[in-house]
């Protein structure tokens, strides 16, 4: 017998033998009116948004379907540059964690908001795969809106992923790990302490505000992925789980050893029940709550201090285990919500099954003899539709186009594999370049997708574009699969590694756009109100500057009496009260980036001179024809000089 060591190793020899040179036929499968399906005229939109995690770049970036346009790149859990997202003192709480501001992560999945199992274009949630945490986007502003970190995980990569009415945002442990309670355990007792928890995180209908409900402890298995039901199935959840070996080092051997993983389903209707009977377990923890406030234009992060804890060991009714060959990844629902298609990267087949044999199975009791955690197993044949033979390697995810028909990426044989749901007969097969992770079909999640086009978000991509040394760029490739044989139609590069990604309608957004914050709303407590109110207020070694930007020039422009070691804040009110226009401020020195304010919004810049001289500052985003005349100076003066503070401007200075 062939050990798993030795499969795993085939497997990656194909891999690599695929990935390492150039297909033949490239240009051959490209269609003649690819172009012209792709062509957005100058001055015209695209039809949809795409929303395309950034990866290890820890940011959300936005291009338009099927062009393939940059639109724009949302700051997330990184601290960004271009729009001071972490620099000014507004959006530093938004970085905060228990563990004090972590600048980074990892975004791997984007979940867009739904009504009845549509997207209805209100947010979009993002996971940090790394600091397990959860972040919602407004798309009214096109801005990170909260940031919640989750306790007793040590991982969110099954994250996030939403019920039909976004109820809740689900987000469960990709590595398990002891509680938050007791951290401190030997590793080598990993069978014994170590648990896979999965957060049930309420989301408001109309604010969005998100509250961890209450967590599920399960095994120490790692959670891969999952997908909510819907239809039919709504009230349940689905989560990919592996390592059911229990395994705490070489995964790569040690938990490929079974042929079968689980797929766990949750009753989380039933779960609720149990949580309102009193049924879980208040537990002290410790984590951050970060909330952006658009009347104020400041974020404030809150520790969180409990969590109620239900262990799926001791309930009833809440937790089946459905074996799933082999490692499974991808856990899909199709829009009906009867099929559940598992995944297992390491399988030659995909298992499709069944909602209402698992529930007649539950039923009858067609359990394994022996429970996995206290969790009931159900029979692979119970619960079990049927299985596509023969779909290619490394079956990876699945989208539905809303005809019945699915597609599946296969990471090891680099392509896309279209079968129908109901025979689980392939239909089409076609290559990518090269090995494929996610696909995205607008709405593709959801009871309604739009079936239009595929988006394949590939891995190790070669010769696609002008070489850039020994890093390439990421790339996603578009399909036309409105007919029956999927047509590839475009490459574009995006940026960080391209995990997941959802699309829309544009309709669906357009017009709800902020044009401008209204002056008149803007409560933050630094606020200058016009050019009459702008002024310098020194408060022991704090030197507040009250200052307008409006084009082409700041309120007040030169400023003395600022000394060495002062801590100086900038707080700039944009007072522009027209769409995009926004203005920069910059300032030599200043080694914290730098502010970027759209109309009608205040932003701060803390700035520590650390020598004496005359420093110049400016606006950073060009606004009009005398952009390069809106700057000024401030004079540094040593520590311990007696110089007064004092200000004017080009306004002022022009009036006397």
């Amino acid at each position: 017998m062939i050990s798993n060591k030795l499969i795993v190793g085939l497997l990656f020899v194909v891999a690599m033998s695929i990935t390492s040179c150039k297909p033949k036929g490239t240009t051959s499968v490209i269609s003649g009116d690819a172009a012209t399906k792709v062509y957005v005229p100058p001055g015209q939109y695209d039809e949809f948004y795409n929303f395309v995690s950034g990866g290890f770049s820890g940011q959300l970036s936005v291009y338009g379907i099927p062009s393939g346009r940059l639109l724009r790149v949302i700051p997330v859990f990184s601290s960004d540059p271009e729009k001071g997202w972490g620099f000014n003192e507004e959006t530093k709480p938004m970085l905060n964690t228990s563990h004090g501001i972590v600048p980074w992560d990892d975004l791997h999945h984007v979940e867009m908001s739904q009504t009845n199992g549509e997207a209805d274009g209100k947010w979009v949630f993002v996971n940090g795969n790394n600091t397990p945490r959860l972040a919602r986007i407004d798309l009214k502003t096109f801005r990170t809106a909260e940031i919640l970190e989750l306790p007793n995980s040590g991982g969110n990569h099954s994250s996030p992923f939403g019920t039909e009415n976004s109820e809740y945002i689900v987000a469960s442990t990709r590595f398990s790990v002891p509680s938050d309670a007791n951290p401190d355990v030997p590793i080598s007792t990993y069978k014994e302490n170590f648990k896979g928890h999965i957060s049930f995180v309420s989301v408001d209908k109309e604010t969005g505000e998100m509250k961890v409900a209450f967590q599920l402890k399960a095994p120490g298995v790692n959670f891969d992925l999952a997908r909510a039901g819907k239809g039919k199935s709504h009230g349940w959840f689905f989560f990919s789980c592996y390592n059911t070996e229990l395994a705490n080092t070489l995964l790569e051997v040690n938990a490929s050893q079974k042929d079968k993983d689980f797929i766990l389903a949750i009753n989380w209707k039933k779960a609720e029940e149990y949580i309102k009977e009193g049924k879980g377990t208040k537990q002290a923890v410790k984590y951050s709550h970060n909330k952006y406030d658009e009347t104020t234009h400041t974020a404030k992060s809150e520790m969180e201090t409990e969590v109620t804890v239900l262990d799926l060991a001791n309930t009833e009714g809440i937790a089946y285990l459905i074996p799933c060959p082999k490692s499974p990844h991808g856990c899909d629902v199709d829009p009906t919500g009867e099929y559940i298609i598992g995944s297992g990267k390491l399988a030659a087949l995909i298992p499709v099954f069944s909602f209402d044999k698992l529930q007649k199975a539950i039923a009858e009791k067609k359990f394994e003899t022996e429970k996995f955690g206290g969790i009931p197993v159900i029979k692979y044949e119970a619960a079990l539709y049927g299985e596509v033979q023969k779909p290619g390697l490394g079956p990876l995810h699945t989208e539905f186009d809303g005809k019945g028909n699915a597609y599946t990426s296969m990471f090891v044989s680099s392509e896309v594999v279209k079968w129908n749901i109901k025979d689980l007969k392939v239909l089409d097969r076609a290559p990518t370049y090269y090995s494929v992770g996610h696909l995205m079909i607008p709405g593709g999640n959801t009871k309604k997708p739009f079936g239009k086009y595929l988006v394949a978000y590939n891995k190790i991509t070669k010769d696609r574009y002008l070489p850039t040394g020994p890093e390439l760029a990421q790339s996603a490739q578009l399909y036309d699969i409105s007919g029956d044989k999927m047509k590839l139609l475009l490459d574009f590069p995006t940026i960080g590694e391209p995990h997941y990604a959802q699309a829309i309608p544009a309709a669906l957004i357009k017009d709800k756009q902020a044009k401008i914050f209204d002056i008149n709303s803007n409560k933050h407590q630094y606020k200058t109100n016009g050019e009459e109110d702008a002024k310098v207020v020194r408060e022991g070694n704090a030197v507040h500057v009250y200052m307008t930007s409006i084009r082409s020039h700041f309120v007040p422009d030169n400023i003395e009496g600022v000394k060495v070691g002062d801590e100086v804040f900038f707080h700039v009110t944009n007072l522009e009260q027209d769409w995009d226009v926004p203005h920069g401020f910059g300032i030599k020195g200043a080694n914290n980036a730098e502010l970027l304010i759209m109309p009608g919004e205040t932003l701060t810049l803390k700035w520590i001179p650390d020598r004496v001289g005359i420093f110049p500052m400016y606006c950073t985003d060009f606004c009009s024809a005398l952009h390069q005349e809106m700057s000024g100076y401030v004079r540094v003066s040593p520590k311990g000089s007696t110089l007064p503070i004092t200000f004017n401007s080009s306004k002022k200075t022009a009036a006397k």
